[in-house]
């Protein structure tokens, strides 16, 4: 049976070995990645990534817009009722700003 020594000094000589094995196939494997992009037109957007903040990138998804349902009649201003009230309406009666259809 294996000392504890015997066996770390194995673990490190594996990890050594795994990480040249990494090094070795990552050229080629990046090489095939670039290849098939060129061959088929691929860009980094359409894979979901780009070379800055790949790891940090999210999803944009587009809002329908609301329509306003407050107006501010002196300055035109409008606000749809959703969020932070602006300063014109916040703490007042909102039925004298209503829109109305």
């Amino acid at each position: 049976m294996s000392s504890y020594k015997e066996l770390l000094a194995q673990r490190e000589k594996l990890e050594k070995q795994i990480e040249e094995a990494k090094e070795r196939e990552y050229a080629q494997v990046l090489d095939e990645i670039k290849q098939k992009m060129a061959d088929y037109g691929i860009t980094l957007a359409e894979l979901g990534g780009s070379r800055a903040g790949a790891k940090n990138a999210k999803v944009s998804r587009s809002r329908a817009s609301v329509a306003p349902k407050y107006r501010d009649p002196d300055s035109g201003s409008t606000w749809s009722g959703r969020g932070k009230p602006p300063r014109w309406i916040a703490g007042k009666d909102r039925e004298k700003f209503l829109i109305q259809k």
